[in-house]
């Protein structure tokens, strides 16, 4: 198979999707790597590590992607990329196409073979390539929400692990999925006082065995969050439905009664957002006021720190490359349950559920359309846990 490797060009991205040992892996299988020069710098890897690998450098988006069977991407194609994908070809990447009508809509009309990484599934609902980057922003939730809570940047001017004889700053996680671990980790590293909700018990009272008396643990009702907001200096929304839009857990009213300067960070904005008030904004203009209370909703926090989350993702993501370019895309999804939940278009149509409940589109199971699913154990290869 031609596998092909664009520069990302999303703003501020600076991650790429395939590292030099990922290259060599596929062309030490026979297939063919197409980079396109520069693609690596983001994350200080030079095009002649990539040639060193055995990949051929291009000049050119166009080039790679008029000439490569399967496209292999970090994040989802910007306008410009829309027609340059083609009926057919395979599109492997972070896609979230929930919120993005406009995206969903060029791909159907293109008949791209679209692969979301963020829906790979093993049987136990674990998400593989999901979580690398969720463990990355979860951590840079803490990161970035102390900081904007210095004075210099707008916010409160409060340290979130306090100094003896002063309270800490206390943060509320909304959701206690690898994001919300990630960021409780974190926060309680840094002495916060820290409160975590979550619709599942059963993952409150594991996180209760790990953390004992550092943290508090709540249900995620209607209350519990609202109290949680309203106390809070920093709230990092981390509430996630595969696939699917997210939903508003903290309202516009929840927003109205934070304390002035305090700061919300919502991760979930790669799926709309759950919180009502969050809109996407950049790297290069992170933030915004809404009800005095700072707001922090970049889409793609992990790409500033490119080198670690270039590294992480493509740890989980070349098993399934691998997959797909020795098998081809029909006997792949065939033979591997959790890659064939990744499939979100293919032929015109929308593959996968959620994505179809949340655009209005009819879902059609990939079985309609000529593809079965054997439900075989996935081998060792795709076995990554959380």
């Amino acid at each position: 198979m031609i596998v092909g490797i664009p520069k990302e060009i999303k703003e501020d991205e600076y991650r790429v999707s395939m590292i030099p040992s990922g290259v060599s892996a596929l062309v030490g299988r026979g297939h063919r790597v197409l980079v396109e020069k520069g693609a690596g710098l983001g994350c200080l890897i030079s095009d002649e590590e990539y040639v060193a690998a055995g990949a051929e450098l291009l000049d050119s988006p166009e080039a790679v992607y008029s000439l490569s069977e399967m496209i292999v991407k970090v994040k989802e194609p910007q306008v410009q990329e829309y027609d340059l994908l083609r009926e057919g070809q395979i599109l492997y990447a972070y896609l979230h196409l929930a919120p993005m009508p406009e995206l969903t809509a060029a791909l159907l009309r293109n008949k791209v073979t679209c692969i979301a990484y963020e829906t790979i599934a093993l049987d136990d609902g674990t998400l593989p390539l999901l979580v690398p980057m969720s463990q990355v922003a979860g951590r840079m939730a803490v990161q970035v929400g102390a900081h904007f809570l210095e004075k210099t940047q707008g916010g409160r001017g409060v340290l979130l692990g306090g100094v003896p004889g002063v309270r800490r700053g206390r943060v509320a996680i909304i959701g206690a999925g690898a994001v919300g671990r990630a960021a409780l980790q974190m926060a309680v590293g840094i002495g916060a006082d820290v409160y975590i909700l979550d619709i599942d018990s059963s993952r409150l009272e594991h996180l209760d065995s790990v953390y004992g008396n550092r943290i508090t643990t709540l249900m995620s009702n209607q209350e519990n969050v609202s109290q949680s907001v309203r106390n809070s200096h920093l709230v990092i929304g981390s509430v996630l439905i595969t696939g699917a839009l997210a939903p508003h857990v903290v309202t516009r009213d929840m927003v109205r009664t934070m304390k002035p300067r305090t700061v919300i960070v919502d991760v979930a904005i790669d799926q709309g957002g759950c919180i009502e008030t969050s809109r996407p904004t950049t790297h290069k203009h992170p933030t915004y006021m809404v009800d005095d209370v700072i707001h922090y909703c970049v889409p793609n926090m992990p790409g500033i720190v490119a080198r670690t989350s270039t590294f992480a993702l493509t740890n989980n993501t070349l098993p399934y490359a691998l997959k797909l370019a020795d098998l081809g895309f029909d006997r792949a999804i065939s033979l591997d349950k959790p890659l064939s939940r990744g499939v979100n278009c293919y032929k015109g149509y929308v593959t996968y559920e959620n994505v179809a409940r949340s655009l209005n589109y009819e879902y059609i199971p990939l079985q309609e359309l000529g593809i079965p699913i054997y439900d075989l154990p996935s081998d060792r290869h795709t076995q990554t846990r959380k």
